[in-house]
């Protein structure tokens, strides 16, 4: 057993120990105990039958209070929203700033890879720095501070207590920044740590971890002073990405630490656990939170969510090392991480039930309300893309898959189609709550979907159908390397067609963004949906 991995198995043995005393403590304080009822507590008085989101029209009208003990909890629940403004703003406009840098740079390397002369002559934009730029832009940029921005807007309305220590998320926010911009002009001067979703320079590094600290601190301050007993799942999804994270990168990143092949163990127990234990906890969360908010219907079953957390924090830290098979690395460990890949179907199993178990019989409303739609179209992807990881950590799939095009596929498959379409759908929930200013234009809301899921749906398919014949024709000996490369060329111009409408949606986003942020336009009356509703309110 080499150091590498003895060092692992015994941090997988802490986060263990840790998250039994989490687990004893929640039983001792009855976590468990409330049952169904328990599903209520994100809902106001009075509040259940009539969403937050007003997206059901004139015979079912949104929530609105209708006796001084319902208008204190809207009041409330305002002064907790506003209580979160400044960091919030903050880190979801740097997350849209970042997401448009992000896409530039993705289309440009999306090119390359059938137009290889494509600004070859600037060794900045060649395809070896252009590209880490880009997943760093869009995975630490855009996905990281949005989700910690949407984070920070929810913790007082889970805990419905004004947050606490602001000031340390919005210097959190700043610091990422600063992270951001030098890890990019580092990349782009060719200075990397040459590993995936570690390209970063280390020296740098040390900024996300002090600034993501400082993002969690007003949760720590914010839970003490909660008004609620019971902690909401998502309460336990958020706290433990907001704990995870920090740790996750802090270790990956050590210097001069994991040398050799033990660094690839390092890299990808590291890259699988970013998506496992920082994505999903945030796209899932935000997911349970906003669902039942604006269908006014708590989840079908809350056990069933608290066994899906509790079953992504058992079975996930192992996942990532299947990425390794056929690699200089002990064989036993892959067969571990391949278990533990098909049981997370048991965490993907959980949120799907309550997820689409909740939205039966309100599948309507995906007709009006632009939340619902990202969001449940998201959700609906974590399930495919988790389903899909499984299947892909088999032996004799990943013998197909590995080393081709079919893997980049699943990966935006996941953080585009499921993180990103969540993030959208909370940033229309939550910016009107936070602004007092409704988005100007619904045509704009309905363009910026079709176009990102348009080109997600174009990207996705186009990739795993070239990927999978580009694996086949790897494996086949009769079939020249060339050939299996020449093969890919007509979905890779797919995928860049799929990446350009994905940047246009973008570009659509953002315009629209920062023209609500800066209150452009003429006020609205009553909230954007994608029809027209009377007797609407965004209390």
């Amino acid at each position: 057993m080499t150091p590498t991995i003895a060092l692992l198995l015994v941090l997988t043995f802490i986060v263990s120990i840790i998250g039994l005393l989490a687990l004893v403590w929640s039983i001792a304080t009855d976590q468990f105990g409330q049952g169904q009822s328990a599903a209520r507590t994100i809902f106001a008085p009075g509040e259940i039958g009539r969403p937050e989101d007003p997206a059901r029209g004139p015979d079912e009208p949104a929530f609105r209070p209708r006796d001084d003990e319902e208008v204190e909890a809207v009041a409330e629940r305002r002064r907790a929203d506003q209580s979160a403004r400044v960091p919030v703003l903050t880190l979801l406009g740097s997350a849209v700033a970042w997401l448009v840098v992000g896409s530039a740079y993705g289309l440009i390397s999306s090119l390359k890879m059938h137009m290889p002369e494509l600004l070859a002559d600037t060794a900045t934009l060649t395809f070896g720095r252009i590209r880490p730029m880009h997943l760093n832009a869009v995975a630490y940029g855009w996905t990281s501070m949005a989700g910690l921005g949407v984070a920070v807007w929810l913790i007082p309305r889970l805990f419905k207590t004004p947050l606490v220590g602001a000031g340390f998320a919005t210097a959190g926010a700043w610091l990422w920044n600063l992270g951001m911009a030098l890890g990019l002009i580092a990349i782009g001067a060719g200075f990397s740590d040459g590993e995936e979703w570690l390209e970063i320079p280390w020296q740098i590094d040390l900024l996300f971890v002090v600034g993501g600290g400082l993002c969690a601190v007003p949760l720590l301050l914010t839970v003490r002073n909660r008004q609620v007993r019971h902690l909401y799942v998502t309460s336990w999804y958020l706290m433990a990405a907001l704990i995870w994270f920090p740790v996750l990168f802090l270790i990956a990143n050590l210097p001069y630490v994991f040398p050799g092949a033990s660094g690839a163990t390092v890299n990808w127990w590291f890259a699988h656990n970013v998506l496992g234990l920082w994505v999903t906890p945030i796209g899932v969360g935000i997911a349970y939170y906003m669902i039942p908010k604006i269908l006014g219907r708590p989840v079908i079953s809350y056990q069933l969510s608290l066994l899906g957390f509790w079953s992504l924090a058992l079975f996930y830290s192992q996942v990532g090392v299947h990425h390794l098979i056929g690699g200089p690395v002990p064989t036993w460990l892959v067969t571990l991480s391949i278990v533990h890949s098909v049981m997370m179907v048991v965490p993907v199993v959980t949120v799907a039930i309550n997820h689409h178990g909740t939205m039966f019989g309100h599948f309507g409303m995906l007709r009006v309300s632009p939340t619902l739609r990202f969001v449940w179209i998201g959700s609906l992807m974590y399930t495919a893309s988790s389903l899909q990881g499984s299947m892909e950590a088999l032996r004799s799939v990943n013998l197909i898959t590995h080393f081709t095009h079919y893997t980049v596929g699943h990966a935006h498959l996941g953080l585009y189609g499921f993180l990103a379409f969540i993030l959208f759908g909370a940033i229309y929930f939550i910016m009107p709550r936070l602004t007092a200013w409704e988005w100007p234009s619904r045509r704009l809301i309905s363009l910026h979907f079709w176009l990102a899921a348009g080109g997600g749906l174009l990207y996705v398919v186009a990739l795993t159908i070239g990927g999978w014949l580009q694996g086949l024709a790897l494996i086949d000996p009769e079939t020249p390397f060339m050939e299996s490369v020449r093969l890919t060329l007509p979905y890779l111009e797919a995928r860049s067609l799929g990446g350009t409408l994905m940047t246009l949606s973008h570009l659509v986003f953002a315009g629209h963004f920062f023209t609500m942020l800066l209150r452009s336009g003429r006020p609205a009356t009553a909230p954007t949906l994608f029809r027209a509703a009377t007797r609407e309110s965004s209390a």
